[in-house]
């Protein structure tokens, strides 16, 4: 599930921002005003400014948890190998902590499917995260659900999708990263 770093769990509870993949550390593939993941490492592309904006958290001391839907690779539409190595090269790019993944469709019944909150809270139990010092950012509805549902403050990268819109609305709504880090601090 994860190609993160060891922490150091005896450690008091720690801060971390869950952030969402493709749309907030990556440009997602939109198509018909509605994103898709990169289909391969080449097509990866970290959006503008994401490193610095990711290194101003990690300043503050947050655990940097990647927690991201890919629902194609249960779709038959994506090979799980292939999100691997994406994931594996965001975290040879970023300074990220983990990333956790659910690679399950709605139909599967699963807990870590945004909206439900696993993701969040296996990430909390395995690093010792105090979920309400914690953050979400995300650009889809689902993210800002399952934030709310873990008991984190969640920020909403609004890009504009032809789908649902978070409701109740996020904490905060930004048009990218470092506006969202920038909302982060001011209320940390």
């Amino acid at each position: 599930m994860g190609v993160g770093r060891q922490v150091d769990t005896s450690l008091p509870a720690r801060r971390a921002v869950f952030l969402d993949r493709d749309g907030v550390l990556n440009k997602a593939i939109v198509r018909e005003r509605k994103p898709f993941p990169p289909e391969t490492v080449e097509a990866l592309e970290l959006l503008p400014g994401v490193a610095p904006a990711l290194e101003r958290l990690r300043r503050r001391g947050f655990l940097l948890l990647v927690v991201t839907n890919q629902p194609d690779v249960a779709r038959g539409d994506q090979r799980r190998a292939t999100v691997d190595a994406l994931n594996a090269e965001l975290a040879r790019r970023l300074p990220l902590d983990d990333v956790l993944v659910c690679f399950h469709d709605d139909r599967d019944g699963c807990d870590c499917r945004k909206p439900l909150p696993g993701l969040l809270l296996h990430g909390a139990h395995r690093y010792g995260i105090d979920l309400h010092g914690s953050f979400l950012i995300g650009d889809r509805w689902r993210d800002v659900e399952a934030g709310r549902r873990a008991g984190v403050r969640t920020v909403f990268i609004d890009y504009q999708y032809d789908e649902r819109r978070p409701e109740p609305p996020a904490d905060a709504t930004v048009a990218d990263l470092g506006a969202a880090v920038d909302w982060i601090e001011s209320h940390a």
